[in-house]
C-alpha cells in the first residue's frame, strides 16, 4: 500500500475525526482525562531533558567560543536561541513523538484487535472521533506550555551548569540571555509546536486506529507510528522555517 493510500485514508480518518459529536459532556470528560495522561504525565521528562540540556548546550558553546575576541555573553545567547528556535519546539516534539505517539497507536491499536472499537461503532458512536479528538485537542493544547517548560529549564539548566563547570560566570550568562532577545523567536517555536501536537496526536491514531492483526501487529504499529510522525515532524519544521524566518 503507497503513499497515496495512506495520505487519502488518514484524510478520510480526519473527516471521521472533526464529525459534530454525539454527547459534549462524555467528550469533555475524556479531554481531560487525555490533558493529564498524555501532557500533564509528560513534564516530569521534558523538565529533566531540558535541564540536562541546556547545561550540555552550554559547556559546549563555552568550549567552541574559546576565543578572547568573542565576549563570553555570546554563550548564553547561543543557549538561549538555540532551545527558543529548535531544541524546546522541534527535539522536544521527536522526543514526545516516542512517548505519547507509541502510547496513542498501542491504546488505539489494543482496542481495535480486541474489537472494542468495532464494538463503539455497533452502539452507534462514531469510534474515530471518541478516540482521537480529545487526544488531539489534549496534545495541542499541552504542547505550547511544553514548549514554554521546556525553554525556561533548559536556560535554567545553562546557568547552573555553566558556573559548576567553570566555563561562564553567572553575572556574563544572564547579560548573554537578554543580549539581542527577538520576542518573534517565541512566536514562531510556538506555531511550530501547534503543527508538531497535531502530527504527534493524529499519525500514531492513524496506525492504531487502522492496525490488523494481533499483539506482535500494535508493536509494529508504533515503531512505524513513531518512524513516520519523526520524519513528519522535520519535514514541517523546515517548511514552517522557510515559511516565518526567512
Amino acid at each position: 500500500m503507497g503513499f497515496f493510500f495512506h495520505t487519502g485514508r488518514y484524510f478520510m480518518m480526519l473527516k471521521s475525526v472533526f464529525a459534530k459529536p454525539e454527547k459534549h459532556r462524555i467528550y469533555l470528560r475524556q479531554l481531560f482525562y487525555e490533558i493529564e495522561n498524555l501532557g500533564v504525565n509528560s513534564v516530569g521528562i521534558v523538565v529533566i531533558i531540558s535541564l540536562f540540556m541546556g547545561g550540555i548546550m552550554t559547556i559546549q558553546f563555552a568550549y567552541s567560543l574559546a576565543n578572547p575576541l568573542y565576549p563570553k555573553a555570546l554563550v548564553g545567547l547561543g543557549t538561549r536561541d538555540t532551545l527558543l528556535l529548535e531544541f524546546s519546539s522541534t527535539i522536544l516534539a521527536l522526543i514526545m513523538a516516542g512517548k505519547i505517539g507509541s502510547n496513542i497507536t498501542s491504546e488505539i491499536g489494543t482496542m481495535r484487535v480486541t474489537e472494542q472499537i468495532d464494538s463503539l461503532e455497533i452502539m452507534g458512536i462514531n469510534s474515530a472521533s471518541y478516540l482521537i479528538l480529545p487526544k488531539i485537542i489534549a496534545v495541542v493544547f499541552i504542547f505550547p506550555f511544553l514548549y514554554i517548560l521546556s525553554a525556561f529549564f533548559g536556560i535554567l539548566g545553562g546557568l547552573l551548569t555553566g558556573p559548576i563547570a567553570g566555563v561562564i560566570t553567572i553575572p556574563e550568562y544572564i547579560e548573554g540571555i537578554k543580549w539581542l532577545f527577538v520576542p518573534y523567536y517565541i512566536t514562531f517555536s510556538i506555531i511550530k509546536s501547534l503543527f508538531f501536537g497535531f502530527l504527534v496526536a493524529t499519525v500514531p491514531s492513524y496506525f492504531g486506529y487502522y492496525v490488523q492483526g494481533g499483539a506482535l501487529e500494535v508493536g509494529k504499529a508504533s515503531t512505524k507510528a513513531v518512524v513516520n510522525t519523526n520524519i513528519l515532524i522535520l519535514f514541517f519544521d523546515l517548511v514552517l522555517t522557510r515559511l516565518l524566518l526567512t
